[in-house]
């Protein structure tokens, strides 16, 4: 049967969207559903990161079934979990389905996602026409990420929290229907065995470092619990290291990470997500606290985001296979730092119109660079049968901005602001300038990374500048 390789691709990437969209529809719909089930804080915060910590906890686990068992099998059971849950979601007659039902999305995003990556590197063999289609699904995770904000600000004004829900059903169900005619079946890995023990290990170690960084800032970083989970969590990673240096065949060869230049690109996947939604949460907070937005104005807010989003999608593609990855990579970087540095420097009283709107437009295009150019590098010259891995472990460093970067430069933040209060500063003015010192930590860190990926040594030729044919330029990259 024919199959159409942009028809492919178009599902591939829809149902990307709607994965990510997953982690980020409920930001401003946590306080209807606080009320509807008359949630405390520790609750609401619990059910906000469920999805992040089963989604995290098995992404390896997801990109090695996929690689044994076959990309498109995992591909299509991890949707059809996906979208089950979110009906389970919509209908949640209380707290405990909902948490429930958004553990499972985790987990079927876990399965689905790294699955996917390996059906596009099989939609693509050739390095010219990969590079471009790698480069347009990186820009995908924050495509995702505005897309919850946007979806969650409009459902909040006219409808109940529910139907936030009912899209992604839609699509993964769609997607499940064209998947045995469009999609590819993959390879499988007959004979081999799977690391249970591996995954036992990462995926405890995963959920019980998630835990204790969702509850630091509550609890704070010296509470017991916190600190029991954390080094808990710390010994269970020593322990999933030692296993897979002994195990025949591991779930995360350490082999794979031997590889400069896909450290240097999984660690700007990592800052990118960790800036996006350290963005999203501040100054969805300042929105709202500050200028007095409604969930719509604050969804409205977003929208130059999503524009610079939509403009760097436009071109990327290009952009990597005329200037080559790394320093599509680089430049993305930079201009992160330049939009971080602007955001920055916000305080109780500026305008929305100004720093705030320069740095809405300059970060997406950055970040946009970022992902699709990090994604090129962390994908290329991967082994063969790993590709189910290359998207579990991009990913993971995609998950793990929001647990471990964010949380960090709230604290920070928050830090901050106690700090300026103590000191005499009104409420408003500190609680601004902990967001603008959190922002330019960031920024500084966005430099160093820059430096530091400029500096690294690029040998596969799959990331340096290539030639443009007529036959490299993929449809879905246009």
């Amino acid at each position: 049967m024919k199959r159409s390789v942009a028809g492919a691709f178009a599902v591939l990437a829809s149902v990307q969207v709607v994965l990510i969209l997953g982690m980020t529809v409920m930001n401003v719909l946590l306080p209807e559903v606080q009320a509807e089930f008359h949630l405390g804080q520790a609750e609401l915060v619990l059910l906000n990161a469920a999805y992040g910590m089963s989604f995290s906890g098995l992404l390896l686990l997801g990109g090695r079934l996929s690689d044994l068992y076959g990309a498109r099998r995992v591909f299509t059971a991890g949707t059809a979990l996906f979208a089950l849950s979110s009906v389970t979601a919509a209908a949640a007659p209380g707290a405990e389905v909902l948490l429930t039902a958004r553990f499972l999305q985790g987990v079927g995003a876990a399965l689905a996602v790294p699955a996917a990556m390996a059906l596009v590197s099989l939609l693509y063999p050739e390095p010219a026409r990969h590079a471009r289609a790698m480069a347009v699904w990186g820009g995908l995770a924050a495509s995702g990420g505005m897309a919850g904000m946007l979806l969650s600000g409009v459902v909040a004004t006219i409808a109940s929290w529910r139907w936030a829900f009912v899209l992604p059903v839609l699509v993964c169900a769609l997607a499940v229907a064209l998947s045995p005619r469009l999609l590819p079946v993959g390879d499988t890995a007959v004979g081999e065995r799977l690391d249970v023990l591996g995954a036992v290990l990462v995926t405890a170690s995963i959920t019980v470092l998630g835990y204790g960084l969702v509850e630091a800032p509550e609890r704070g970083w010296t509470s017991p619990l916190v600190l029991g989970m954390l080094g808990g969590g710390v010994v269970l990673l020593v322990v999933f290291v030692q296993v897979e240096r002994r195990v025949a065949v591991p779930l995360l060869p350490l082999s794979f990470l031997a590889s400069p230049p896909r450290v240097i690109a999984l660690v700007a996947v990592f800052l990118g997500s960790a800036g996006t939604t350290t963005i999203f949460f501040m100054l969805s907070l300042y929105f709202q606290q500050m200028l007095d937005y409604a969930p719509l104005e604050v969804s409205a807010a977003f929208l130059p985001y999503g524009v610079g989003l939509v403009v760097t999608g436009i071109a990327v593609g290009r952009l990597v296979l005329r200037f080559g990855a790394r320093a599509t990579t680089v430049a993305g970087l930079v201009v992160c730092a330049v939009g971080l540095g602007t955001l920055s420097t916000i305080g109780a009283n500026t305008p929305y119109v100004g720093a705030v709107l320069a740095g809405l437009v300059l970060f997406p295009l950055g970040v946009g660079l970022v992902f699709a150019g990090a994604t090129v590098i962390a994908t290329s010259d991967v082994p063969a049968g790993q590709a189910g891995l290359a998207g579990a472990v991009t990913t993971s460093a995609l998950e793990m901005g929001p647990a471990i970067g964010m949380t960090v430069l709230v604290t920070l933040s928050a830090a901050r602001a106690d700090r300026l209060v103590a000191d005499g500063t009104g409420a408003d003015a500190a609680v601004t300038a902990g967001y603008g010192f959190g922002l330019a930590a960031a920024a500084v860190v966005f430099v160093i990374a820059a430096v530091g990926a400029a500096l690294i040594r690029v040998t596969p030729e799959a990331v340096a500048p290539l030639a443009t044919t007529t036959s490299d330029a993929c449809s879905s990259g246009r």
